[in-house]
């Protein structure tokens, strides 16, 4: 494996993720908690998908229904918490309940109420919530997800024991942590991935960003913003299976990867405009690109074989793992 293919991309169209206080005029501040100065950067011009249709039309047909698009929402406004007025669970001695964006836990001797402010995922698999407390971000201790059509432990809290009642509600997020999340899931201060999130600030539109030009190295790590790159995970973690779900690593660390070869880019298979493809029979065609004799065992379907789907524990969901190789039975998890 190549350990000098990656570069960092300079020019990002966040640099820091976030803006100190002070950085920006007043009227372009925009807090999101009361009393935190975690800012998301904003430009003085915001365009929405429809404004960059009518030259556009491909890129932004199906990117309003795309999953990205609803990466993030005030959590009164989830279509998830619509749809199910009261979601409940009960985990050892504490009992969730979330109503109308208001969530509740107790112990059965005291109760903490507090108001969700954002609901992260559109909810297709799943969906974590962030609450504010003191001028602080907790992340939901309980999300909702799909296959069970209802609420679980999320994930990172299958081994944590909750020493009090806030505990139990929801994990203290430091503000770089929180920044990182707003900074993927919100386009400057609009909720939901848009097209300056990856394309740059549209008030400077002659110098957007050409992302189509980015040789294969440059779009991991483009990617690898919110989706972690090769560097980030070899350096802390996670190990194991816990890593299947951060692709940019995982194609990284393939035989074939090469990262000059377009032909293996993230963009190759996933057009970051529509929602992801899950029928394997899609991608038979960009393997064949590269596989030109084909394969001695299957004829198509090539993913099932080479990218297998895996089980992410707690997730409630498979990812197909994205370190394509000849999979052998009862072979370990590479790592």
């Amino acid at each position: 494996m190549r350990m000098d293919v990656h570069r960092p991309i300079v020019n990002r169209p966040f640099p820091d993720g976030v803006s100190c206080l002070g950085r920006l005029p007043i009227a372009r501040r925009v807090p999101l908690c009361p009393t935190s100065i975690l800012l998301i950067a904003i430009s003085a011009i915001h365009a929405a998908p429809q404004d960059c249709a009518p030259c556009h039309k491909a890129q932004t047909a199906a990117f309003d229904q795309a999953g990205m698009t609803a990466a993030l929402s005030p959590a009164k406004d989830s279509s998830v918490l619509r749809k199910h007025p009261l979601l409940t669970k009960t985990l050892d001695q504490y009992r969730y309940e979330i109503r109308a964006a208001e969530y509740t836990v107790t112990d059965g001797k005291e109760t903490l109420r507090i108001p969700l402010a954002w609901a992260f995922g559109k909810g297709t698999t799943g969906q974590t919530y962030l609450f504010e407390r003191e001028g602080r971000w907790y992340e939901s201790r309980v999300s909702y997800y799909a296959p069970l059509d209802g609420l679980d432990l999320t994930i990172g809290f299958q081994n944590t024991k909750p020493a009090n009642l806030l505990e139990a509600a929801g994990r203290l997020t430091s503000p770089k942590e929180a920044a990182q999340c707003f900074s993927c899931h919100m386009t400057q201060k609009v909720a939901g991935v848009q097209c300056e999130r990856c394309h740059g600030d549209f008030g400077a539109h002659p110098n957007m960003k050409k992302l189509g030009k980015l040789s294969t190295a440059q779009m991991s790590d483009f990617c690898g913003e919110c989706h972690r790159t090769w560097e980030q995970i070899a350096a802390n973690g996670p190990r194991g299976i816990l890593n299947v779900r951060f692709q940019p690593y995982r194609l990284a660390s393939s035989k074939c990867y090469d990262a000059n070869d377009r032909r293996i880019s993230c963009t190759t298979c996933h057009d970051p405009h529509r929602t992801v493809e899950t029928k394997p029979a899609f991608y038979d065609a960009k393997c064949r690109a590269c596989h030109v004799k084909g394969c001695k065992v299957a004829k198509k379907d090539c993913t099932t074989c080479h990218m297998p789907q895996l089980d992410l524990p707690g997730s409630h969901r498979t990812f197909a793992d994205h370190w394509i190789r000849v999979v052998k039975k009862d072979a370990p998890y590479p790592d």
